[in-house]
């Protein structure tokens, strides 16, 4: 299983970013094997641990730990793909914040979760969480809400756009760099990473609002999500669901059955028609979540062990060892 992946047109705004902060992209780009032909195919996907990988280094290269922000700053709508230009057409900022996160699988995919909009008086933006958090994947949060904070910005033009803005994490050591690319000061260690918009903005039309232009690519965006998520067997729902929801606990049918909108019988009775158990499937995501983890990340074996919701760091090791005759440390090193 998969962390997910993302469109190439990210990788621009990290270029930008760099740029900004007077560092020269290209030895990051050959070091990670990122060419023009992958950066112009929209067809192209960058995993999520080569982007991690590829921001440590970036932040590494600037000496810029803000360097997300920055990203956030310099991403362009374009950066979003269609769900992006969807956005643009939209007729008011409520639309376009309802765009940009229910079409968000069409630009990146994460089995941690999927980022939402809420409406309470205010407009809110929520980024799932990726918590663990380090120096490893922060600034994904930070290039995210910095990124919502200045598009809306630019699909509007109203200034003093964002009402609140909460950070899951605490604060980090460029906290003060914060109130610079959002206007206000954020409150961290929070329940969420979330951007909250004032009510009275949310009817307001967009600069490049087009009734025409917003139906048809509204309609292509519906016509690429029902693409992706035709064919696909229950087996790897309930996958894509347990992957999302351990972090912290093991998920049982019911809760699993209660995302499916079905009865936890009935749940059983399909899987069963599959050939699989819930059990199984259970198994299987912790088996194949631990080695991308251990492989492809650079998170402490406590950490991945949360994750995935052991009890203990040794109860990890043990069931780790179970499934591939290696401890965790001596995979990590065979493999990297």
């Amino acid at each position: 299983m998969k962390l997910g992946n993302v469109t190439p047109h990210i990788i621009d705004a990290l270029i930008q970013a760099m740029a900004a902060f007077d560092q020269d992209s290209a030895p990051l780009l050959e070091q990670y094997q990122i060419d023009e032909a992958i950066l112009s195919d929209p067809g192209a996907r960058i995993s999520i641990p080569r982007l991690m990988h590829m921001g440590q280094r970036a932040i590494e290269l600037t000496g810029h730990p803000e360097l997300g922000l920055e990203m956030g700053r310099s991403a362009n709508i374009q950066n979003l793909g269609l769900p992006g230009l969807t956005a643009m057409a939209a007729p008011d900022l409520r639309t376009a914040m309802e765009v940009l996160t229910r079409y968000e699988p069409l630009g990146s995919v994460n089995i941690r979760g999927q980022s939402s909009y809420h409406e309470e008086e205010v407009g809110l933006l929520r980024f799932y969480s990726i918590a663990p958090y380090n120096d490893y994947n922060r600034f994904v949060v930070d290039s995210v809400l910095s990124m919502w904070k200045h598009q809306l910005h630019w699909l509007s033009g109203h200034n003093q756009l964002a009402l609140r803005v909460e950070i899951e994490f605490a604060a980090p050591s460029y906290r003060d760099r914060y109130a610079h690319y959002f206007d206000c000061e954020p409150v961290f260690s929070q329940p969420y990473n979330q951007l909250t918009i004032p009510g009275e903005h949310l009817d307001t039309p967009l600069l490049f609002s087009n009734t025409n232009n917003f139906n048809y690519l509204s309609e292509l965006c519906e016509q690429q999500l029902s693409q992706m998520q035709k064919g696909r067997s229950l087996r790897s729902r309930v996958g894509e669901i347990l992957a999302s929801a351990l972090p912290g606990s093991t998920p049982t049918v019911s809760d699993v059955a209660i995302k499916l909108a079905m009865p936890s019988w009935t749940l059983r009775r399909k899987l069963q028609e599959e050939n699989i158990t819930f059990q199984q499937i259970l198994g299987e995501t912790k088996r194949d979540l631990a080695i991308t983890y251990v492989q492809d990340t650079e998170l402490s074996l406590g950490e991945i062990a949360y994750l995935l919701g052991f009890s203990s760091p040794e109860a990890f090791q043990r069931a780790f060892k179970r499934w591939t005759d290696r401890t965790p440390g001596e995979y990590r090193r065979k493999n990297r």
